[in-house]
Formats: C-alpha cells, structure tokens, sequence
C-alpha cells in the first residue's frame, strides 16, 4: 500500500485578517532603519549621549526656567484624606531608577551563578580591578576635596557607566579583542556592586525600624512564594512594591529595594531548552493525532497554554526578566535620567569656591583615579598569582580598559544626586561627571588606536545579546 506523502506546510498569513496590508507594508518600512539601529551594540549609549546634550542645551538655552520647572512639576495620588505628592525629578530617581537597579540586580545575580564571576580564578582580575577603579577615585577626590563642606562626594567619581564604555570600546573595532569586553563587563557588575553598597551604607538617611521590618517582611513573603512554586512574575509585583515602600519609609535609598529584589530573582531555569522542545513537541504530536478535532478551540485553547509555560518555564525567571525589560531601561529608564539629571549650567555664574573645589575633585578621580586604581590592581593580583590575565589581553588593553572605565556618567550622576543638597555643589558634581566623562572617552578612542594593533577575525567568546544586557546601561 502506499502511503501518501505529508501535506505540504500552509504559508502563514503576512499580517491578521483585520490588518490593511499597505499600510502594514508602509509600517514595517519605517520600521527597518529603527531596528538596524537598535540591534548596534552600543546604541543604548547613543540615545543615553543625545538625552545629555539635549539637558545641557536645555539648561543653557533662553528656556531654562522651563527646564527646572518641569522637573519640579509636582507629581501625586490622593484617595480620601491620604495624598503622596512629590517632584517629577523624584519619580525619575527614586521611582523609574528603581527598574534599572532591579535589573542591575539581576545581572548581579547570574553573574555570580554561571557567570564570569562564578569561579573565583576568574572573578579575581575583575573583582580587583573594579575594587582598585572604585577606591584610587575616592581617594584622589578626597586629597583634592576633602574639606568639610565638599568631603560627601567622595563616592561619586568611583562608578563606571557600561553603556558609554562599550560604546567607547565599540569605536574600536576589532583592535578589541573579545576577552577584553568581557572583562569590562565583569568589571561593571562589581562595580555597580560596589556603588550599592555604598549607597546603601553612605547615602542613605537614619534607618527607621519599622519600615525596615516591612522592607523585610516583603523579602521574606518573595521568598516564601518561590518556596511554594509560584511562578507567575505578575504574583511578585505586590511584594515588591511593598518592599519599596518598606525601605523608603526606613530611610534607606529605595532603589536598594529594587537590588535585593533582584538578587533573589532565580536565575535556575525550569524546563530549559529540552524541556521546551519535548513539551512543544508533545503537544504537537497530540494536535496531529487528534485530526479534525484540533479544530476545536477549547483543545487547541488547553495545548496552546502548555505551550505558553513550556515557553516561559525554557528560561530562568532573571534571564527572562532581563530580556524583557533590558529595552525599556536602555532605551527609556537611562535617557528619561540623563534628561533629568544632565542639565547644568555651564555659565560658572552659578558655581561658588567649594563648587569648583568638586568639579576638580570629581574629574581627576574619573579621570586619573580610574586607570590608575585599575592598573595597580591588576598588577598586584598578577604578582601574587591570585588571578591570571584572559588570552590575548596585555598591558596595553588594560591601559585602554582603564581609561574607558573613567566615563561615570549614569550611577555617577545618581551618586551626585544623594550626595549634595547645595545646588551649586550639586551643579560642580554634575560638571565634573560630564568632563570627565567626555574625556575619557576621547582619550580611550585616541590611545586603544595608537596602542592597540587590529586584530585577526576570530569566534567572539561574548555574544552581542550578552554585550546588550549589562547593567549600567
């Protein structure tokens, strides 16, 4: 008997029924050149360095009372006799800032469970060198500022902003090796590991016990509900509010919510990749064997819903949260801070003494601090054979690693920001990260092209998509 030959597979639809196709043409053309631009590794940066010059010149323009007066637009809820009102300015670094550290938290996390920081042999380099990068720029600051009314920044030149750096790094092509990438972005999460604490320690008000007792009693419910295998994310965002909301009435800055949050994020898949296959597969098979009653939508409903866990369950809750809102804080959370944040005025008129004192305290620990810090620490941890360097990196790479790591621009700015509450030495804070920044960011193109040779094409050992979803944006 002969068997027929399988149906050839149906061509899909281009666009739902309801859809008019010329205009769905016209939309996916405007769409391109935003998704190539999109998909460049360091566009994130773009957008985060055309929202700082959009502050400056706002702040510098005819306009800029307008500029401060957005900022301080006053934003709130009322319900009955409660009312929460506070800034715009405050809803940007006390609210949406908290997605970006939720994040930042979670890319902590999976570092330290499969990442480069999960064997110490290879956490080391970037474990010191980070350290060194966030202690020599405090120290610099506090030698050249340490007077009384200027001594609180000392914490704001110590961070390394990723978006930017990789992006100085991109401009580099392939004088950069792979290694040198994933060193940096080791370097970043120890580093923004290092700015939280700080910030948790340093910059943050009396801690009142009874928020405190919320904050926890809302970790601790986290906790409880991935005990009991709850895997709806939406589930979480009760208890995570309410962690804000503990650790803000307790004092503490309450982006710290959104870190801790993130680190008991699991980053252990369910089913992974062969659990999603075989799942798919077999409801597959059981739609094919059921012939026309696939038909049916209640069994076509129950096989599509399997397909939906198997879906979500193929990556660890952190990674699919990362994926997810890694878009919305590169290319919406950092821009909207740099808009807020980046605006100063660049006339002098406004900065006094001790304003100028910061300005050079904060450009020289960014500036010299950073290379100088990295560069000792490494060789210590070489000399002491505590670490080794990656296969291709020399000196010369983390001579230019070092001089990329002094562009501080978003955490730096954030740190600025719990630092001063002068305007004027705010304002001296501000203009020290943005020199210095830009500095380092020209000084890092200038001396990887007269140091570093181009490099043969190899198998990268760090995809695009990882380059992506590091934090600091």
């Amino acid at each position: 008997m002969t068997v027929p030959p399988p149906p050839e597979p149906r061509e899909l639809p281009s666009s739902p029924p309801e859809a008019w196709e010329p205009l769905i043409r016209l939309a996916r053309l405007a769409a391109r050149p935003l998704e190539r631009f999109l998909a460049i590794q360091a566009a994130s940066g773009i957008v985060l360095l055309l929202a700082a010059a959009v502050a400056l010149v706002w702040a510098n323009s005819p306009w800029a009372a307008s500029y401060t007066a957005l900022w301080h637009t006053p934003v709130g809820i009322r319900v009955g006799g409660f009312a929460f009102e506070r800034t715009l300015e405050w809803v940007v670094n006390d609210g949406l800032m908290v997605v970006f550290f939720f994040v930042v938290g979670m890319e902590i996390r999976r570092e330290l469970h499969h990442g480069e920081l999960s064997e110490w042999r290879r956490a080391a380099l970037p474990a010191a060198a980070a350290l060194g990068g966030m202690l020599a720029p405090a120290a610099l600051y506090l030698l050249l500022a340490g007077g009384h009314a200027t001594r609180a920044g000392w914490g704001v030149p110590m961070a390394t902003d990723i978006a930017f750096a990789l992006g100085a790094l991109a401009l580099l092509g392939n004088r950069v090796p792979a290694a040198l990438r994933v060193l940096l972005l080791a370097l970043a999460v120890i580093d923004d590991l290092g700015a939280i604490v700080v910030i948790a320690l340093f910059y943050s008000g009396g801690v009142a016990l009874q928020g405190l007792a919320v904050g926890a009693a809302a970790f601790a419910t986290i906790r409880g509900m991935q005990r009991f295998g709850v895997r709806s994310k939406a589930a979480y965002v009760a208890p995570a509010l309410l962690a804000w909301a503990g650790i803000y009435s307790a004092g503490i800055h309450p982006t710290i919510a959104g870190v801790v949050v993130g680190l008991l994020t699991p980053v252990r898949a369910w089913l992974g990749t062969d659990g999603f296959v075989d799942g798919v597969r077999r409801e597959l098979d059981h739609l094919t064997a059921a012939g026309s009653a696939a038909a049916d939508p209640r069994l076509l409903a129950q096989a599509l819903g399997k397909i939906e866990v198997a879906r979500r369950e193929a990556l660890s809750p952190a990674e699919g949260l990362i994926s997810q809102l890694h878009p919305w804080v590169a290319f919406g959370i950092m821009p909207i801070f740099a808009l807020a944040n980046a605006g100063v005025s660049l006339g002098g008129s406004a900065l006094d003494a001790h304003a100028w004192v910061v300005v050079s305290g904060v450009t020289v620990g960014l500036l010299l601090g950073k290379p100088l810090g990295i560069l000792l620490a490494c060789w210590v941890t070489l000399r002491l054979g505590l670490g080794t360097l990656p296969l291709g990196i020399t000196l010369r790479h983390l001579l230019v690693l070092g001089v990329v790591a002094g562009i501080g621009f978003t955490m730096a700015l954030f740190v600025a920001q719990l630092a001063f509450v002068d305007p004027a030495l705010l304002a001296g804070a501000k203009l020290g990260i943005l020199a210095a920044s830009a500095l380092a960011a020209v000084l890092g193109v200038v001396v990887g092209r007269l140091l570093l040779s181009p490099q043969a094409p190899a198998v990268s050992v760090v995809t695009a998509d990882e380059a992506e979803s590091s934090t600091e944006l």
